[in-house]
């Protein structure tokens, strides 16, 4: 068995998958690794990421599945989850092989690793949505947005374009804790992503507007609430614990901060 150790990142995994068809490896004798796990009869082969085969496997799957399913795929390779280049590629290699029904990628579902794969795409898509909705950002000096975030998965360059098109002619930036990532955007230019940013609450530095609007926000959100119809569980099941930690409407509650820890 033929280990390709990839970098955990799209044009990583994109790349190995390339590679694999390159050199006409048969799929069952092949494995796509994050780790450097090594099982008995393995071998490890490192696949250093290439932007121009990757694209061509991107390219690949918008022709022969269409723009959705390159998506679900995308949300699948931002999981936090140590086998998803192994699922993706097992779900890749059977759409081009076996073409199941309507010509979906995600048709064989009785796959065990196209059914991870498809898993694994649903959970992210689902944190992506809440995130569109309940990502706060605040004043800096010198009229800056600065949103900070723990998400379960990698969810920065999927919400980068999103927030880039809604402010296109604002500097913000967004934050990961947990991966200390953070996606600059500079007013009118192109985004990207900075990796080993290290933004604590001593770095940041206030516009001396945002603690009014911070107070008008949350006691805004005080003045809507019925209190007869306060139903945590509900709550709970449409905004999770884990997205509460920065938001503005829940900076001075009384929640455990225990459940809303990054981890």
């Amino acid at each position: 068995m033929l280990v390709y150790r990839c970098e955990d990142s799209l044009e990583g995994i994109f790349t190995a998958v390339y590679r694999i068809y390159a050199e006409r490896l048969p799929r069952e004798q092949v494995r796509l690794a994050l780790d450097d796990e090594v099982r008995l009869f393995e071998t490890v082969q490192r696949c250093e990421p290439d932007a121009a085969c990757s694209e061509k496997v991107m390219r690949t799957l918008i022709r022969r599945f269409g723009q959705k399913d390159y998506e679900r795929v995308c949300f699948a390779l931002a999981a936090d989850d140590p086998d998803k280049a192994q699922a993706v590629y097992r779900t890749i290699a059977l759409g081009l092989t076996l073409q199941y029904g309507n010509g979906h990628l995600f048709d064989a579902l009785a796959d065990p690793e196209v059914h991870k794969a498809f898993q694994l795409s649903r959970n992210v898509e689902r944190e992506f949505c809440h995130l569109r909705g309940f990502l706060r950002f605040e004043e800096l000096a010198d009229d800056i947005l600065y949103a900070q975030f723990c998400p379960k998965n990698h969810q920065l360059p999927l919400l980068l374009p999103h927030f880039a098109d809604r402010f296109p002619e604002e500097n913000f930036i967004i934050y990961d804790v947990k991966r200390e990532i953070a996606s600059v955007h500079p007013q009118g230019k192109e985004p990207f992503l900075l990796h080993g940013a290290e933004m604590g609450e001593e770095r940041l530095h206030r516009s001396a507007r945002e603690a009014d609007y911070r107070a008008l926000f949350q006691d805004f959100c005080r003045h809507i609430a019925i209190d007869e119809r306060r139903n945590p569980k509900l709550q709970q099941n449409l905004l999770p614990l884990h997205l509460r930690r920065f938001m503005t409407e829940f900076s001075d509650s009384t929640h455990a901060a225990d459940e809303t820890q990054c981890h």
